[in-house]
């Protein structure tokens, strides 16, 4: 396989003497400039094959079918514009053919980077039908923007990455422009030879940032000379922000506002990207292991997609979902998982998971009407609790009640933490309009009767109803 190059001129010594003694030479396509290296040798071109391929992942497979098919009869120099390196076909002909030999030339993104100039020691090179792949970096080389598709999806995968308005090089034959990423799908004609070279902005003024951005940001904020508040800062002392920062972003969740999520998601993250600093900083992880570990768990969870179990239903991928977590953590007892529910969760939220994670055993009431018997009786306990006057015993049977009461309502289907806080939501409206009624009739709160009360109660619920 060898690699005609770029330009008239790139084709190596060693390329040459190659094709001399060949039985026979296929090129991928005379619509390049270095094509011409190949002018005096008989060589066929594969040029018929892009007409008769509906994207870039089968022309890639049907060329390299086309090439190992000839191989099949004599000994093939297979010639690709660019280098062997860069080129698709190539790559899925030696995944199939170890032994084949390697003449490679000037790559398409060597010299589009070459010509743009920039600064950055290393980038990151992709072809322009394989734009989707590229990940976060320094500087990026993207070649093969040959036509109006390609370019637009270079321009969406580079706005992610550096942002719209960074400027960028765009190459064409000979000639470089310098324009903005927003302006790449914008270019009047496109052709083999287009590319376009970018790197990022200085650090504190570039357009776009990623995880490991937000990570440098808070180990420069903790480093000598740093600030001062953050560098003071340990897991155990900014524990309570994590919980509080995730309130604000199902709160902003609740009010359906997309810019409140967006910026409370960043704060969740910043969170995250806090305390996996600190932990780095003690020799016990970084956040490539921590983000390295929560892909594995994803894989290993759902085994329904990633390996032989079954779910035809999210019921039945939640169990196989429990299933691998309890495998994951060696849990052998229910008891383990039981006692595996923080205890630092919300009271309703941990009673309804403790009771969940017991009926795996079977431990449960048979129904919401089941339970509710056990309500009853815990309520006659605890007034029995309440008129013996020990404040223990009314703690103690409080709690009782109040579990009951999660049970009744888990069995019937409703998620209690939610539940519950609809209900104090839906309580304070109403009390809320209670007032406002009350007071507009020249009421004073303080010295109404119960009958009142009840009555302006009811005209705030009827007022509420079509809220």
């Amino acid at each position: 396989m060898i690699g005609l190059g770029v330009s008239a001129g790139d084709l190596t010594l060693r390329a040459k003497a190659a094709l001399d003694n060949a039985q026979k030479i296929i090129a991928r396509t005379r619509e390049c400039e270095s094509f011409c290296g190949l002018e005096g040798y008989n060589a066929e071109t594969l040029d018929y094959i892009y007409e008769n391929s509906r994207n870039f992942d089968t022309l890639n497979k049907k060329l390299a079918s086309a090439v190992i098919a000839a191989a099949k009869q004599s000994d093939v120099c297979y010639c690709v514009d660019g280098s062997v390196s860069e080129d698709e076909s190539c790559k899925i002909i030696l995944n199939k053919h170890k032994q084949c030999e390697i003449l490679d030339g000037v790559s398409k993104s060597a010299r589009a980077f070459g010509m743009a100039k920039l600064s950055a020691a290393e980038y990151s090179a992709v072809s322009a039908y394989s734009v989707k792949n590229l990940k976060f970096c320094r500087a990026a080389c993207v070649y093969d923007v040959d036509c109006d598709f390609a370019a637009a999806e270079v321009k969406a995968r580079l706005s992610d990455i550096f942002g719209e308005e960074t400027f960028c090089a765009f190459i064409k034959g000979d000639s470089v422009k310098k324009i903005r990423i927003y302006e790449i799908d914008r270019q009047k004609n496109y052709d083999a030879s287009c590319a376009v070279a970018v790197e990022e902005g200085d650090f504190l003024t570039k357009e776009r940032y990623d995880y490991a951005d937000l990570e440098q940001i808070v180990k420069l904020l903790r480093a000598p000379g740093g600030c001062p508040w953050d560098r003071v800062q340990t897991p155990e002392s900014i524990k309570g922000n994590m919980i509080e920062e995730a309130y604000e972003l199902v709160d902003a969740i609740e009010r359906a506002d997309e810019d409140g999520i967006e910026e409370e998601t960043g704060d969740v993250l910043l969170q995250a990207a806090f305390h996996s600093v600190m932990q780095e900083e003690r020799g016990a992880f970084n956040g490539a292991d921590a983000l390295t570990r929560v892909v594995k768990k994803l894989i290993f969870r759902h085994s329904h997609i990633f390996g032989a179990d079954k779910a035809e239903n999210d019921g039945e991928a939640l169990t196989v979902w429990e299933k691998n977590k309890k495998e994951e953590k060696g849990q052998t007892t229910f008891t383990q998982s039981v006692e595996a529910v923080p205890k630092n969760f919300p009271a309703c939220m941990r009673a309804q998971k403790t009771g969940k994670r017991a009926a795996k055993c079977g431990m449960d009431f048979s129904s919401a009407q089941a339970a509710a018997e056990k309500l009853s009786e815990e309520q006659a306990e605890l007034f029995a609790a309440i008129a013996s006057g020990d404040k223990q015993a009314v703690f103690d049977e409080a709690g009782d009640l109040l579990f009951s009461a999660v049970n009744v309502c888990r069995l019937a289907g409703a998620d209690c933490e939610e539940a519950l806080r609809a209900s104090t939501e839906k309580f304070a409206k109403r009390f809320s309009a209670f007032e406002s009624l009350a007071l507009a009739d020249g009421k004073d709160l303080t010295k109404m009767s119960e009958d009142e009360m009840n009555a302006y109660w009811e005209k705030a619920k009827n007022a509420l109803k079509n809220c």
